[in-house]
This record gives structure tokens, C-alpha cells and sequence, in this order.
């Protein structure tokens, strides 16, 4: 008996499916392709030599040298894109990808990786966003 309102109610569920406002779709505002097609980004970072988040070493000192300047930038005013740039540490040496909205923002980071991993050990490859 206490199962015939349960069945009831997974009756009346399984009917309903969800749907979107008439009208709605799941594609981009025009011109704002940028933003969803990474489709150059995901080849170029499929390369062997391309260094990705899976490259970062697992051990004390170079976890240490990341968290470092991670705080660093993310305790900035600068943009989310800049807060969010990969990381990357392997041996002491640094590798820094990603986008960043100005050249400013690109040399603020170099400088602050170059002040925790030394001169020398940090390769910049941020990208300045096309504006």
C-alpha cells in the first residue's frame, strides 16, 4: 500500500523532461566566438612540448614554488584571466601560460615568478588578449 504512492510520484516524473525557454539556445551571442572555439589552444597544447597542468612535478619544492606565485598573483587587482594563468613548475623551472588582458599584466607576472624562482628560470608564454 505505502508503494502506491511512490509509483504514483515516479509516474508522474518520469513524464516531465526539462526544456528551454521558447526561443533559447545553447549558441554563442554573435561575435563572441572567441571565447568558445579553443579548438587552435587544445591542438597547440596536445603538442609533447607544450607543458600543460598534468606536467607539474609532485614534489615539495616545485608544489612550493607554484603555490608561491599563485598567492602572488591572485593577491592582485589584475583581471580573471590573469589570476587563472597556468602555473607550471618542473625542477625549479617555471613555464607560464595562458591569457592575459595587457602587456602590463604579462610583465607583472614574469616578475613575480622571476622573484620566486630566480632569474633565468621562468619561461613566459602569456598570451596578450587581441582587444
Amino acid at each position: 500500500m505505502k508503494a502506491l504512492p511512490l509509483i504514483a510520484l515516479l509516474l508522474i516524473f518520469s513524464g516531465c523532461e526539462e526544456t528551454s525557454p521558447a526561443g533559447a539556445t545553447n549558441n554563442p551571442p554573435a561575435g563572441n566566438t572567441r571565447d568558445v572555439d579553443n579548438t587552435a589552444n587544445n591542438k597547440r597544447d596536445q603538442s609533447e612540448v607544450a607543458k600543460t597542468a598534468i606536467d607539474q612535478n609532485e614534489n615539495q619544492a616545485d608544489i612550493d614554488i607554484t603555490a608561491n606565485i599563485r598567492k602572488r598573483v591572485v593577491d592582485t587587482q589584475m583581471s580573471i584571466n590573469a589570476q587563472n594563468v597556468k602555473i607550471i613548475t618542473q625542477d625549479g623551472k617555471v613555464t607560464l601560460r595562458g591569457p592575459v588582458k595587457s602587456a602590463d599584466e604579462k610583465k607583472q607576472i614574469q616578475e613575480m615568478a622571476v622573484a620566486v624562482a630566480g632569474e633565468g628560470n621562468v619561461d613566459n608564454q602569456l598570451e596578450v588578449e587581441a582587444e
